[in-house]
């Protein structure tokens, strides 16, 4: 592909639409922490949007496929990165997922390797020829996925390591998978999941990390424990009625990390249902944008990249939402470009770099 590509090819209005949602976000984190100590928040949360614009600008100019070429070197370092995070990482609550950086920031590798793993996949499926998946293949993809995730969840940070399910769900289903793959993950995630939570000796999860994934159903039963948070999230939302209300549970400091993991609750609290519809309303159409470059693309690597992006913003957004209404498990997955968090909103912008990346080159021979 050739090198000279025009800014006139990027796309626009998924920007002005991102930076909607990254405005509401800031607005939210602002309101949520007046009163706490964590006030001022939401000025470097502008810090963290307007370093993750210029990165993106920057990485739509780098060839995706020149970074497709070297996808194994960076996969590499990704995985070397996770066993650093394991090895000299700072614990905080009992979890390593961060390692300090000069100046003192913090800096998560895990959500960078998810835009790794995006290009891996991409790579990998875009080289076989094929239509239907092989069974080696098929194994193949589960593996690239698979190592950095169980060394997320040594960490342990089963939210993240979850992220990383939609980018090879969406590779193998691209990629050509047979219905007999499927229903054998099915009956493997089945097995699994059986084992982990009925079996005492498997310990792949912590104790509270079982208690989060089932508590959600009956947070009533220990309203003051595990599933306090659900339920004063539940109030939260409740609360806002059809245009929003002064936000009570939020500034009465009832409901737990506003400015994180539930922001949406603090959102739909203070402005009501219409507000909420409104934030969805814009998610749909960067989902909808990013789904139509994925169709514009120029090669089957360009498609496979956007459509990885599309399924990670899906899941956060899926899973944040209804954990916010008691539908999902509380496990620390963000609200994409609105909760507060660097990495998160750095790894998003570099992600939608790469889509931009893609659309750039769609006329280029």
């Amino acid at each position: 592909m050739s090198r000279y590509v025009s800014y006139r090819d990027f796309d626009w209005l998924l920007l002005v639409f991102v930076l909607m949602i990254c405005g509401l976000g800031v607005m939210e984190i602002h309101s949520a922490t007046i009163h706490t100590k964590f006030v001022g928040s939401h000025v470097k949360q502008m810090y963290w949007v307007a370093a993750g614009v210029g990165m993106m600008f920057l990485i739509s100019l780098v060839n995706y496929q020149a970074l497709l070429d070297r996808i194994h070197w960076f996969y590499i370092a990704a995985v070397a990165s996770l066993v650093a995070v394991l090895l000299f990482g700072q614990k905080y609550l009992g979890a390593k997922r961060w390692i300090k950086m000069p100046g003192g920031n913090h800096f998560q590798p895990s959500e960078w390797v998810k835009l790794i793993l995006i290009l891996a996949m991409a790579k990998f499926f875009a080289d076989l020829r094929h239509r239907e998946l092989s069974w080696p293949d098929f194994m193949k993809a589960g593996a690239i996925v698979a190592i950095p995730m169980l060394l997320v969840l040594k960490q342990p940070d089963l939210g993240t390591a979850l992220t990383y399910i939609p980018i090879a769900a969406m590779g193998v289903f691209l990629g050509g998978m047979q219905w007999r793959q499927g229903l054998a993950v099915a009956l493997a995630a089945g097995i699994g999941i059986g084992a982990v939570f009925f079996i005492p000796q498997v310990h792949v999860l912590k104790g509270y990390q079982k208690q989060r994934l089932t508590s959600f159903q009956h947070p009533e039963d220990d309203p003051q424990g595990t599933g306090y948070q659900v339920e004063q999230s539940k109030i939260a939302v409740g609360s806002g009625g059809l245009w929003g209300g002064k936000g009570s549970q939020t500034h009465g400091a009832f409901l737990p990390v506003p400015q994180t993991d539930f922001i949406f609750a603090a959102f739909s609290e203070e402005h009501g249902f219409v507000g909420a519809l409104g934030v969805l309303l814009l998610y749909f159409i960067v989902l909808m944008r990013l789904t139509q470059n994925a169709q514009t693309a120029p090669d089957r690597a360009g498609t496979f990249v956007v459509m990885g992006v599309v399924a990670v913003l899906s899941f956060h957004i899926l899973v944040n939402v209804g954990m916010v209404v008691g539908f999902m498990p509380v496990t620390g997955i963000p609200l994409p470009l609105m909760s507060y968090g660097g990495s998160s909103v750095l790894f998003m912008f570099l992600a939608l770099g790469m889509v931009m990346n893609v659309r750039m080159r769609r006329f280029v021979n």
